[in-house]
């Protein structure tokens, strides 16, 4: 890590890094024509492919940052990688990354489990902080959704 010499020029200097790790992925994508989605999944996508779903909650747990590939309500902020699209989602990544610096205490983050994947309810900016700083594990509330997979004419009406 480079000693910078605030926390405050620390914080903008890793905002304005994973910005341009999320242009760079966002151009390499189209030069290569892959036709991955450029965001996160939508959890409520994901949740309408379901049929007969229900909840059950499974509490406090260490969920690998990896395994987290969407959102509820913010999928199109961030990048597949949880990196920032926008520079909407600056003041609070920055104030997110400002308590990551200090080793600040953050609640934990809310997730839906569908599968063995995880969605944010809440936390999304906590995710993208931790996974930019390659965080292996974060603390999370979670949520499991149960159901089973539609039928493929009944996803696609």
């Amino acid at each position: 890590m480079i000693g910078y010499p605030t926390i405050e020029i620390q914080v903008d200097h890793d905002f304005d890094r994973a910005r341009r790790r999320a242009h760079a992925r966002r151009v390499l994508n189209r030069l290569r024509r892959s036709g991955e989605p450029d965001h996160l999944l939508s959890f409520d996508e994901v949740k309408a492919s379901l049929t007969k779903w229900s909840q059950v909650y499974r509490g406090l747990q260490l969920v690998e940052v990896e395994r987290i590939v969407g959102s509820v309500g913010r999928y199109r902020e961030f990048d597949s990688s949880f990196l920032p699209r926008r520079d909407s989602v600056k003041t609070r990544w920055k104030r997110i990354d400002r308590a990551f610096h200090r080793a600040e205490g953050l609640p934990p983050v809310s997730l839906y489990e569908i599968g063995d994947l995880y969605y944010v309810r809440d936390g999304n900016h906590r995710v993208s902080v931790a996974r930019f700083h390659g965080v292996r594990e974060i603390e999370a509330e979670v949520v499991q959704v149960r159901g089973s997979q539609k039928p493929a004419h009944e996803a696609a009406a």
